[in-house]
Formats: structure tokens, C-alpha cells, sequence
């Protein structure tokens, strides 16, 4: 997507920009992460969702305002235009879309139809890989790793025990298949995030995703195949493929290049007729369901527009700019071109970006809408497609996603499990696994 050159979020310097300018981002991580890690200790449940981060990114607007050297009225019209950038508004109705589809696909049983499908055609001997698989496809076609692990997680765990499996391992093997899915999926508010920010198309970065994904995941599903033996006889399972047609049409029509708003709207419709059509279910409630999925992404969709308009601010008073220079120094210091930075550096820098900013606001999509423009800026000058670069945020922020103890994936799956977050992730063997491949790709891919 063209990106509009007078619009705040696009301004560029030439210095080296200002690191006090940073001071309300900074504001907001302590206040974030000030606030979970107390919660923590005092052992309270989702300790880092205690305080919403839209709450927490209020008094670094505040800041960032105050301590902008344009006048009060310029400074708020400087975050307005921040808050209505066009990638900020077609990311958030994106958002919006996929929440409903989500919902709706859940409330007609297209999640339990999927599952049972997955059963009917797993070996008793691979049920960890199995669930990988069964988990990866409906993250997937959802688009979200935290409904999947919902969805899927109980039944997994009841047949843990029934195989009598190590919870942690069935924990991990249902945690790796749904951030590979969340990766990968076309609908995913990561991809939706990554692609609107790097200005390209959802089918470019899938196909880019792949490349790094297919590897890792195969690998992954080779671990999980000899990591145990449990055998369990699963009871027979009631098999509906037509529950299953949504999400199949969302992927294929997503994969071939269909706009994605017609496509996520294709999929609502859908997924309501074929549960008018199966069920008790009348356009009453399908207007509740859509409705009750556009409020599942309420934060993030108040929390992009207001990190858009916080990112405005300190672009204009510099802050980016100094992240930018920040980094292009790491990557002049590791780039084998004398005086010129290479493409693998440039790759390297963004992911560690990204990778860092998820560490501290154990959001995924958060840290890609924090990181998204700096990240575009040196994709441009340093000739990284923007495919690439889209596919590079994304994974790394789910590298780090899948492996903080403190993120919601790990807290809820660890809950349904009673096991320790620690203990889930230890076994999230597709995040390790994919971190080790996206390295190898980028140092040695040929150009």
C-alpha cells in the first residue's frame, strides 16, 4: 500500500534524532510490565493483563504531548493524524472482521467439526504431532492462537491422560501448532499488522511465511513424533465437513489473491448460513455473534490507534529517528559491505527489534504495530522486500511470544493444563525450532 509522504507517521529526518523522545514509550513499558510483574508476585492470575495496556499507554500520550516542542493544539492534531493514518484505520476494520469471523465460526461449531475431523485421521501412536497438526490448521484458519488453544486445549489435555502422555508435552505440542498458525494465517492480526505496516499484499507475505514456516514446522512435527508413546483408543468421532467449509474458503480464496475484506466478509456469511442450515441458528443471533466478535478485539483495536498517534508524536520530535539510527549503526558494524549495509544485516536488526519490544509488552501484534514503521524505513533503504520484512516481524515476535512465561498463550494453556507456564513453553519446541531456521535462512539464503 502507498504510503502517504506528508502524513506524521512517514516524516523522515536526517539526524540522529532524540532519545528523550522515547521517554513516553518508555513510560508506557514500565507501566506495563511495572504492573505484571507486581501482579505476579502477588500471585495473581494473568498477571500481565491486570492492567489493559490501553490504560497503561495513556499517561505516555500525556507525556509525549507535554514535552512536544509544537504548540499543545499542533501537538494534538500531530497525534489525531497519527490515530487516523490509513494503514492505522484499514488495520483496525481488518481487525474487526476477523474477530467476527471468529466468533461466528466458533458459535456454529466450525472449531469442534475441525477437531473431530483431525481425530478421525490420527494414528493413536502420533496423537502429540496429531494435535500440532489439528491446532496449526484451525490457528490457522482463525487466526488467532489464543481461540485456538480455547478451543482446543481441553480435549487435548483429556486425551493426555487418557494416553497417559506428559501434560507439558501435549501443552507444548497444542502451543506450537497454534503460533504456527497464528504466523502463518492470512487473517492473523500479526499478519494484518505486518503486511498494513510494510505495505504488502497478504498472499506475498504467506508465500514468504512459508519458507521459513514449512521447515521449522516439519522439523517440529518430527520431535513431537518420537518425544513419547502414549496410545489411546479415541472414541469415534461425528464428523460434519460442511462446519468445516468456512474456514476452507477463507484459505483458499486468501492463498489466490482476493481482497481480504471481501474475503473475511465472504467467510462471516458463510459460516452463518451453514449454521442456519445446521443448526438452531437465526439471523438474530448471528448478528449477536458478529457483534460479540467485533468486542473480542476491542484492546487491539483502541490500542493500534493510540499507538499510532504515540508513534506520530515522537517520529515528529525524533524518537524513531533514533531507534533508526540506533540501528543502522548495529548494522553498518555487522554489514560486510564497506560503507554500505547489507540486506541480512538489516533483516537481523529488525527482528532483534521486534523481538525485544515483544519481550517487554508480551504482545505480538503490539510490538509489530510499535516496531512496524522504523522497521519499513530500513527496509527501504537497506533493498529488503517488503514481503520479506513483513515475514521477518512476524515470525520473531512469535519466536518470542511462544517463549515468555508471562505471555497469555503460555498463562492460559498452563492453566487449562495445571501445569506452569514454564513447563509449556519448555516444550513449544516449533518456536525454538523456528528461530533456528529464520537465523540460518537469513545468514546464509543466497541474494
Amino acid at each position: 500500500m502507498k504510503q502517504d509522504r506528508e502524513s506524521p507517521l512517514n516524516q523522515q529526518t536526517t539526524d540522529s534524532g532524540s532519545a528523550i523522545a522515547l521517554l513516553p514509550l518508555a513510560i508506557f513499558l514500565c507501566l506495563f510490565i511495572g504492573a505484571g510483574v507486581y501482579f505476579q508476585q502477588q500471585g495473581v492470575e494473568f498477571a500481565f493483563y491486570q492492567l489493559p495496556s490501553v490504560i497503561a499507554i495513556l499517561p505516555a500520550i500525556i507525556v509525549a504531548l507535554a514535552i512536544s516542542k509544537q504548540k499543545l493544539n499542533q501537538a494534538v492534531e500531530t497525534f489525531i493524524a497519527g490515530v487516523g493514518h490509513s494503514n492505522i484505520i484499514a488495520m483496525c476494520m481488518i481487525y474487526l472482521l476477523a474477530g467476527a469471523f471468529a466468533a461466528v465460526a466458533k458459535a456454529t461449531g466450525g472449531v469442534d467439526a475441525t477437531v473431530a475431523l483431525g481425530l478421525s485421521f490420527i494414528p493413536s501412536q502420533f496423537l502429540l504431532p496429531g494435535f500440532f497438526i489439528i491446532a496449526a490448521f484451525i490457528a490457522t484458519a482463525m487466526g488467532t492462537s489464543m481461540g485456538t488453544i480455547a478451543a482446543v486445549a481441553p480435549i487435548a489435555f483429556g486425551i493426555a491422560e487418557q494416553a497417559q502422555i506428559e501434560a507439558s508435552l501435549m501443552a507444548g505440542a497444542v502451543l506450537s501448532g497454534a503460533l504456527f498458525g497464528d504466523n502463518l494465517s492470512i487473517i492473523s492480526d500479526t499478519t494484518i499488522a505486518a503486511t498494513r505496516t510494510q505495505g504488502c499484499d497478504m498472499k506475498d507475505k504467506f508465500r514468504e511465511n512459508l519458507i521459513f514456516a514449512l521447515p521449522a514446522a516439519l522439523i517440529t512435527l518430527f520431535i513431537f513424533a518420537f518425544s513419547a508413546s502414549g496410545d489411546a483408543d479415541l472414541a469415534a468421532q461425528e464428523i460434519d465437513i460442511i462446519k468445516v467449509l468456512p474456514y476452507l474458503t477463507i484459505l483458499v480464496l486468501a492463498v489466490i489473491g482476493m481482497n481480504v475484506f471481501v474475503v473475511l466478509t465472504l467467510g462471516i456469511v458463510l459460516a452463518g448460513i451453514t449454521g442456519m442450515l445446521t443448526l438452531d441458528y437465526g439471523a438474530i443471533q448471528f448478528g449477536k455473534d458478529i457483534y460479540a466478535g467485533f468486542g473480542n478485539m476491542q484492546e487491539i483495536f483502541i490500542l493500534s490507534m493510540l499507538v499510532g498517534g504515540l508513534a506520530a508524536l515522537m517520529q515528529q520530535q525524533g524518537g524513531l529517528n533514533y531507534i533508526n539510527h540506533q540501528i543502522e549503526t548495529f548494522i553498518r558494524r555487522f554489514s560486510k559491505s564497506k560503507g554500505e549495509a547489507s540486506t541480512r544485516a538489516a533483516e537481523l536488526g529488525v527482528a532483534s527489534m521486534v523481538a525485544l519490544t515483544n519481550s517487554c509488552v508480551a504482545n505480538n501484534t503490539v510490538s509489530i504495530v510499535v516496531t512496524g514503521d522504523i522497521a519499513k524505513s530500513l527496509a527501504d533503504k537497506h533493498q529488503v522486500s517488503a514481503k520479506r520484512n513483513a515475514s521477518v516481524l512476524d515470525i520473531f515476535s512469535c519466536i518470542v511470544q511462544g517463549i515468555i512465561p508471562y505471555g497469555a498463550q503460555a498463562l492460559l494453556i498452563g492453566s487449562i493444563f495445571s501445569i506452569t507456564p514454564l513447563a509449556a513453553i519448555s516444550n513449544a519446541w516449533y518456536c525454538f525450532v523456528l528461530a533456528a531456521v529464520a537465523l540460518a535462512i537469513i545468514t546464509l539464503r543466497p541474494r
